[in-house]
């Protein structure tokens, strides 16, 4: 199964509201693109897949980071197959939620 699918399906369990393919302008003036902006009881957190077969770097939770700082949205949620450390690191600092086709079957 598709990670978006996996996603989809683990978000709505657990009683997300579920927009996809959301552009948002930033502040900035840059339009930003989310795979998903997921929201409940006045929280709303962005979601960028990456459906890979390589491991994502910590340049994409950077980018993820970035992205959602500049739409003014808060707790981004990073989810793949796997992740580097240092993305890990940066994900943790950051306070990213990373998340791997293990977690979203659970």
């Amino acid at each position: 199964m598709k990670l978006r699918e996996l996603a989809i399906t683990y978000f709505k369990r657990r009683g997300y509201n579920i927009e996809l393919d959301v552009i948002i302008e930033g502040m900035s003036g840059v339009q930003r693109k989310f795979d998903m902006i997921v929201s409940r009881e006045g929280e709303k957190r962005p979601v960028w897949i990456k459906d890979w077969k390589r491991t994502v770097g910590v340049n994409i939770a950077i980018g993820l980071d970035k992205a959602s700082a500049d739409v003014g949205l808060k707790d981004p949620i990073l989810i793949a197959n796997k992740f580097s450390d240092h993305a890990k690191a940066y994900a943790k600092r950051k306070r990213i939620d990373l998340l791997t086709s293990r977690d979203l079957i659970m």
